[in-house]
């Protein structure tokens, strides 16, 4: 094991009889995380008495980014919304100054599939597919109904807000794109005209960040871009093409935007806007689009030369399909 690893251990070995008593850790793996945060998986192991867990720790980057959650935050909001039967990991222990690890917490280990290329095509998942679009809207009312007022780290956000911060994003990196120009200026124009009701947002509510087995739906992952703003946002950005790994299914690439809005209105009993919607799917595709400009530079700089960033950064092009199709009039 590396001298991190090491390290973790160690801590981990201290923290493991306050967490139950006469326990210790075992099988210690560390997961793939980003310069934001890093993730191990461990058991906690108490005579016959397994507890799978995962760890997750800040990196550099985590809670640096605008409108990103520290880990201790987001660690507060998993609590909160599993009081109101969000399905997500039960947070185990939050990171406490004596624990010597810095900042994050202990969850839950969730057992499941997050890969969306394996949920989108092995058979394993063919009985999942049917259900899950609608259970993500199920999903999403509940998260919609939270009250936030015990979460006040929790940043507001309306669409013009998002709006104006994505431009400010865009226009430092001094690339102007006339296809980003065009999307920026549709979506000025089609601001919505009154403001909702705020809600929880989960605010990447997305192929990738879900827990799927056979049956479904098993848990919501990342939760450190929530905030409190229009609730259609979660809607329209699970509706963007990027999400539907090459499907031509618009909901995550495994259902339609008819069994996403049924389960949205059966759990919530209100109407979902679909023009607030189609707002949301085109703005969070230009997000996605300037995600991609903030990694090729990223890569160009030398900042970070991972493959994953060079890869990742060259997809910026694909966005401005995406968003001439959306743009594009409909007959």
């Amino acid at each position: 094991m590396e001298r991190d690893g090491k390290v973790v251990m160690d801590a981990l070995q201290s923290l493991a009889p306050r967490l139950l008593p006469g326990a210790a850790v075992q099988r210690l793996v560390k997961l793939t995380g980003g310069a934001s945060q890093h993730m191990w998986s461990l058991d906690l192991v108490q005579g016959e008495r397994i507890e799978p867990l995962i760890l997750r720790l800040a990196g550099p980057w985590n809670g640096q980014e605008r409108g990103s959650l520290p880990l201790d935050q987001e660690a507060r909001l998993l609590q909160l919304v599993e009081r109101h039967d969000v399905p997500v990991p039960r947070v185990r222990h939050v990171l406490e100054h004596g624990d010597g690890l810095g900042i994050g917490y202990l969850m839950q280990r969730v057992e499941g599939e997050t890969l969306p290329q394996r949920i989108l095509r092995d058979d394993t998942y063919a009985g999942a597919r049917e259900v899950l679009a609608r259970q993500c809207g199920r999903v999403m009312a509940g998260i919609h109904q939270v009250p936030f007022d015990d979460a006040p780290f929790l940043r507001r956000l309306n669409a013009a807000r998002a709006l104006a911060e994505l431009a400010e994003e865009y226009r430092g990196y001094g690339e102007p794109r006339p296809v980003f120009e065009l999307a920026l200026r549709w979506l000025h124009d089609n601001l919505p005209a009154h403001e909702p009701e705020p809600a929880l947002v989960h605010g990447d509510f997305r192929n990738g960040n879900l827990m799927i087995d056979r049956t479904g739906l098993r848990a919501v992952l990342d939760w450190e871009l929530a905030y409190v703003g229009d609730p259609m946002a979660d809607l329209g950005w699970i509706c963007v093409n990027s999400w539907r790994f090459g499907s031509q299914l618009p909901v995550g690439g495994f259902g339609s935007r008819e069994q996403l809005y049924a389960g949205y209105q059966e759990a919530s009993g209100q109407r979902v806007c679909r023009r607030r919607v189609a707002f949301w799917e085109l703005l969070g595709t230009l997000r996605w689009g300037v995600i991609c400009q903030k990694m090729a530079r990223s890569f160009i700089s030398g900042a970070d030369r991972t493959v994953e960033r060079g890869a990742i950064g060259r997809r910026a092009s694909e966005t401005e399909l995406d968003l001439l199709n959306l743009l594009a009039p409909k007959e």
